[in-house]
């Protein structure tokens, strides 16, 4: 028997564990599930947690991201922020999708792309996970 996307449900503030999970399995529910989606994704090493945070801590994740982009401008810092964008890699088998990301230092290098590829592209400053 095989499952599709649409008969798995999360809850809100409740989390899906897999294990034996491939990348070769990874990539395409990855990619099904889109960028518009209300779960959150970590992959490492075979095990992959799907997350539907609750309304409240992502309205902290939104008052701290202002907050941090306040004291960036503040400070007159050059950053990029990128949300809760998938970032992973293959040859290290992880993948993860902080709640909010700013690249500070090297934000230059991402400034423009669709895709940030970790294996040449370097990884955000500052990123937090509730």
């Amino acid at each position: 028997m095989q499952l599709t996307l649409e008969q798995i449900l999360v809850p809100p503030g409740q989390q899906l564990l897999l294990k034996d999970i491939s990348w070769q399995q990874f990539e395409p529910i990855l990619n099904e599930w889109g960028e518009s989606r209300a779960g959150r994704l970590s992959y490492s090493n075979g095990w992959l947690e799907i997350m539907v945070p609750l309304p409240e801590p992502e309205k902290d994740k939104e008052i701290i991201g202002d907050l941090v982009k306040i004291i960036l401008e503040g400070f007159l810092v050059d950053f990029e922020p990128l949300g809760s964008t998938t970032f992973k890699n293959e040859k290290m088998t992880q993948a993860v999708e902080p709640d909010a990301c700013f690249y500070i230092h090297d934000y230059a290098a991402i400034i423009g792309k669709d895709r940030i590829e970790l294996t040449v592209d370097p990884i955000p400053r500052f990123s937090c996970r509730n």
